[in-house]
């Protein structure tokens, strides 16, 4: 099980849930109730997904592609540490796991 962060955009709030090898960080983040709209469905054709990775877990995790990348150019306030949460699935060898929700995210699902 990876234990994963879920860090408000302000950073006061800190939700903690666990998760499986094999889960999809998108599926995670909504049943979590956080705002990730992820409208493709995580079909890797929008950016409404977008989390900013903790620096320090950012290398434990594979390379984006160059399809995520061209994505994450859509994205509002990208860091080095963007990733799409659609694209994020967790391994057995990754035992935490911390990202934010960027300040620009919207979640229109829930309006």
């Amino acid at each position: 099980m990876t234990l994963v962060r879920f860090v408000s955009a302000d950073g006061e709030r800190v939700q903690e849930v666990r998760a499986a090898a094999g889960d999809n960080l998108l599926d995670i983040a909504q049943a979590a109730g956080q705002p990730l709209e992820g409208t493709c469905e995580g079909q890797m054709a929008c950016s409404t997904c977008h989390v900013i990775v903790d620096p320090a877990d950012f290398p434990l995790l594979p390379r984006a592609s160059e399809d995520e990348e061209d994505m994450l150019d859509l994205a509002a306030a990208t860091t080095r540490t963007s990733r799409l949460a659609c694209q994020i699935m967790l391994t057995a060898t990754l035992e935490s796991l911390t990202v934010r929700i960027p300040a620009e995210s919207r979640n229109m699902q829930g309006l």
